[in-house]
């Protein structure tokens, strides 16, 4: 089976999982657990399916238009290397998932790990298949976000959340210029297929822009894969569970800079440039991070700084830039990943079970615990590089690389004894790890007895341990064909000629692993049991780089604020004449330094029904303007007016989409900030004359009313030289001769938005929704309180709060009495519903729309606010926004799915005719599908905000009907 289909599935799976997974209540751990497993397995029977077209030589492509003006395509390719690099991923997701359900607590929130596990699997199989640079630069960022939320899952931890929040921003700051990084490279090619990109090695190489290229990539995959001096971030990343540290740090997350490292080697390798930074940051990174976990007092910080030197050996091997180098660093990454999961299983289990990592309070678990400490020895005997296990070969290999002349600098000539003493450092720390923990006298004084884990908790370490013993002993058997396979699809034409046998004879690289074995033991036979009374490792724990992160992040928020005390300002007012003054400055400057001349074309006598409906208009603005200094109600009623006057014109323009569309936002508008008037801070008009002189108002009103006019007199002037001038070629003509051809609807407007600007439309609601999520964040707490504002002269502030207070009352006067009585608010809801789906189903062909019907929809739901109130509206009609909200998205996004499943581009819509008998031809459109998206995120957008404006009661305002009092969530809202 080659279908390239299957590929969607593989990513696309952990992601439904993730979701479903969220949707389980807290109680449902063996679901999600059962779910996430059954994905992961799923996956890789799905990869295994594959086998034999990889195993022929054969790359798997699936390609689905997304911007094909732009070159872009959402493409999935799948060839030796991508295939073994994604087995790894999904299968030890699965042994993790498994380990996860023993090692996770009941009363911990479990679906939400699942959720967070299984999407961030899917990204990064996302970023394994990806055969787009820009689709992979997507997935890499997800990676970093899914990571930031496993990492900070126990966010009652100080030290989760430090790390979390440490590690996003270095590996997002390397993402971004990664990002670039993958323009520019775009731009050498020509192309930003990834298949393209590998076959332009030399044209990238012979580019001026190589360097750059180089650096900012780099940049990306030293982040990600914490190589010096990024690496700070890794260590404080195991605060997260264990489970998570056992698959980010092993097999995933760390091994995302490897792998693009690995991917571009034949691109971007070797130059001399590509040598000296590669191979030194490598270097760095092996001997720092080995030096360190030498003097770690904590298992799981001894495993983190360990998984830093063998990531600084996998880029050392890789900036050597020989075809044997690749490959060994490719055969080592498969091993570090087996052995260091188990490994941080292990230290979880010693946890899980005594309640302390600490190696100060652990020994003698042997006794307690035989299995583990059997398991745990093997796995970090690999770790060592003790023969006959997987370690030893990939690192005699790397020992063999190091004796190798490659540049014939001063790093080639040092490189053999820095390996050496490196692999001494690695058989060190492993030591400890192990004699510290397993041997020695009984533990005492530890939180729990300790015991042996559950068989089911140990199961995955002994498939890796396993799988550490197999390959060590039969590396041509077990991974030799499957090494291969991943070699041949990186090196092409140059793979050279290896052997993975176990025995090469005595040679130089083999009395390298045995001076490391043995020097490494003397060392911690001599100096080991002094450890314990060390706080932190002499040298390179001075540096302190979480300190140095700190400081600089500390020194960009003070330059922040600074610039926000300069340039900013906490009143509205002052930021709008800043926004609108610079706005008329830069508008200015064309007329001044260019020539402005009015066009020639005649100009035709205004209509006096016209002139009278913009001078109703104007005074409605200029009185708007006025009362706002006496009264808020009557500057919006009068604000309604304008935007009244604004709806007639569209129609008499012949825009009658956009006159429905302005009437219907007008209504909600106003109607919203009605409630939100009481929101409003305490004006501060000329009520003190000892604080503002009647010169200083007179100044700050002129000031205003000059920006007004000059801001009018310019857009008149601009406007009239655009309408006497010949009307230039447009592109609407192409929208209308192709509206009904192309995208099956007369109503030109609603087929531009759902069709030929579909993706506009759909990064506008996920906007709106966004905009909504972080109204009502910033408001579901907040209560209005002009009491705790200190003013002077108080009775004037009293007749202020007075008037304040009045206008309130106003506004809900308003709501329950002006308008109509009660009972018929109630009965124009259906009314008002019916002319909504009316709109929304007639949009392709009429005036009308998702929007609009999604807006007309939100006023009838203000209605029955206005009618009995959110508690009324609670009681009789359950809404739940974030779930409108949702759906809507999905559905929009579905429509997109589905236009590739036919093998169109992303969102392009379809339509055909059905016949119905009586009735005749009825024109459907996939478009509706995007509408009905459109309009259900219309309608919960709104009903959040009306929720975050209109509810006072410190009760949750989404909290389900029945649910005990909770800190409010929006994540399970009802209006």
């Amino acid at each position: 089976m080659n279908d390239p289909r299957y590929l969607l599935a593989v990513v696309s799976l952990p992601f439904l999982g993730s979701m479903i997974a969220a949707a389980l209540p807290q109680a449902g751990r063996n679901w999600a657990s059962a779910l996430a497993g059954t994905i992961a397995l799923a996956g890789v029977g799905l990869l295994a399916a594959f086998y034999p077209a990889i195993a022929g030589g054969e790359i798997v492509r699936l390609e689905a238009a997304w911007l094909p003006s732009l070159g872009l395509q959402f493409t999935l390719r799948l060839d030796g290397f991508t295939w073994l690099f994604a087995l790894l991923v999904l299968s030890m997701g699965a042994l993790v998932i498994l380990y996860a359900r023993y090692y996770m607590s009941p009363k911990d929130p479990v679906p939400r790990f699942f959720a967070f596990l299984q999407a961030f699997m899917g990204a990064m199989l996302g970023i394994v298949l990806s055969g787009n640079l820009i689709q992979l630069a997507f997935f890499w960022e997800l990676t970093s976000l899914f990571s930031f939320l496993l990492i900070g899952y126990w966010h009652h931890n100080q030290a989760a959340r430090d790390g979390a929040r440490m590690a996003l921003i270095v590996t997002s700051l390397g993402g971004v210029c990664m990002l670039i990084g993958f323009l520019l490279l775009g731009r050498i090619t020509g192309s930003y297929d990834v298949d393209t990109v590998l076959a332009a090695g030399s044209t990238v190489r012979a580019h001026g822009a190589y360097l750059p290229v180089l650096i900012l990539i780099l940049l990306g995959a030293f982040t990600k894969s914490a190589q010096v001096p990024f690496h700070f971030w890794l260590p404080h990343a195991m605060a997260a569970p264990t489970p998570v540290s056992a698959y980010l740090h092993s097999a995933t997350m760390v091994k995302a800079g490897i792998f693009l490292l690995i991917l571009l080697w034949p691109v971007l390798s070797g130059t001399e440039s590509w040598y000296l930074i590669v191979t030194t940051a490598g270097l760095a990174t092996l001997l720092v991070g080995a030096w360190s976990a030498i003097f770690q007092q904590d298992l799981k910080g001894l495993l983190a700084y360990s998984t830093i030197s063998h990531l600084g050996l996998i880029t050392l091997l890789l900036g050597l830039g020989s075809p044997l180098a690749a490959v060994a660093a490719i055969f080592h990454t498969l091993n570090h990943a087996t052995f260091k999961a188990s490994l941080f299983m292990a230290a979880g289990i010693i946890d899980h079970e005594t309640g302390t990592r600490d190696l100060r309070r652990l020994s003698g678990l042997a006794r307690f615990m035989p299995i583990t400490a059997t398991l745990a020895m093997v796995a970090a005997a690999a770790m060592a590089g003790v023969p006959l296990l997987n370690g030893f070969l990939s690192k005699e290999m790397f020992l063999a690389e190091a004796l190798e002349a490659h540049s014939g600098t001063i790093l080639d000539a040092a490189l053999p004894i820095l390996a050496t003493l490196a692999s001494a450092f690695s058989v060190f720390y492993s030591i400890r790890f192990i004699h510290q923990s397993f041997f020695g006298p009984p533990p005492v004084d530890l939180p729990h007895s300790p015991r042996e884990a559950p068989h089911w908790m140990r199961f995955p370490i002994e498939i890796l341990v396993l799988a550490c013993l197999l390959v060590g002993i039969l590396p041509g058997l077990t991974i030799g064909p499957l090494l291969a396979l991943a070699v041949g699809a990186v090196l092409g034409e140059q793979t050279p000629a290896y052997s993975l046998a176990v025995w090469h004879g005595f040679n130089p690289p083999l009395l390298m692993s045995l001076i490391a074995l043995v020097g490494g033991a003397l060392a911690y036979g001599r100096y080991g049991a002094r450890l314990n009374a060390v706080e932190r490792s002499p040298l390179i724990g001075r540096l302190k780089a979480r300190r140095t992160f700190e400081a600089a992040l500390a020194a960009i928020i003070d330059w922040a604020r600074t610039l926000q005390d300069l340039l900013g300002t906490t009143k509205l007012q002052v930021q709008l004449r800043l926004l609108i003054g610079t706005a008329i400055l830069v508008g200015t400057l064309p007329f001044l330094f260019l020539d402005y001349r009015p066009g020639s074309q005649p100009v035709a006598l205004i209509d006096p029904v016209f002139a009278l409906l913009w001078t109703i208009g104007s005074l409605c603005a200029v009185g708007a303007a006025w009362q706002a200094k006496f009264h808020r109600l009557v500057a919006l009623s009068l604000i309604g007016g304008a935007g009244l006057a604004t709806c007639i014109s569209f129609i008499w323009l012949s825009a009658p989409d956009l006159g429905l569309t302005q009437l219907l936002v007008e209504i909600i508008t106003l109607v919203l900030l009605l409630l939100g008037l009481r929101w409003l801070p305490l004006r501060q008009p000329d009520i003190w004359p000892e604080a503002r002189t009647p010169w200083s108002v007179r100044l700050r009103r002129s000031r205003d009313l000059l920006l007004a006019v000059s801001g009018g007199i310019g857009m008149a002037a601009l406007s009239y030289a655009m309408m006497t001038r010949p009307s230039a070629p447009s592109i609407s003509r192409y929208f209308v001769e192709n509206a009904y051809p192309g995208g099956g609807g007369a109503n030109v407007v609603n087929v531009i938005l759902v069709d030929f600007r579909g993706f506009d439309t759909l990064g506008e609601i996920t906007v709106l929704a966004i905009v909504a999520l972080t109204v009502f964040t910033l408001l579901r707490r907040f209560r209005p309180a002009p009491e705790s504002v200190e003013l002077p002269h108080q009775q004037q502030r009293q007749n202020d709060f007075d008037r304040d207070d009045e206008e309130r009352s106003h506004g809900d006067t308003l709501i329950h009495y002006l308008f109509v009585p009660r009972i018929i608010m109630q009965w124009l809801f259906p009314v008002i519903l019916t002319f909504a789906i009316y709109l929304l189903m007639r949009g392709h062909d009429l005036p009308g729309g998702g929007f609009a019907g999604g807006v007309t929809a939100s006023i009838a739901i203000l209605l029955l606010y206005m009618a009995g109130g959110t508690r009324w509206v609670e009681a009789h009609l359950d809404i739940r926004p974030l779930r409108w909200i949702s759906l809507g998205l999905l559905l929009a996004v579905g429509t997109g799915i589905a236009a590739w499943i036919g093998g169109y581009p992303f969102l392009t819509s379809h339509f055909s005719y059905l016949r119905i008998p009586l009735i005749g031809d009825i024109p459907i459109a996939s478009a509706l599908l995007f509408d009905i998206g459109v309009f259900a995120v219309v309608v919960g957008t709104t009903v959040l905000i009306l929720i975050a404006l209109a509810h006072q009661s410190i009760r949750s305002p989404l909290k389900r009907k029945g649910e005990a009092e909770r800190h409010p969530s929006p994540a399970d809202g009802t209006a």
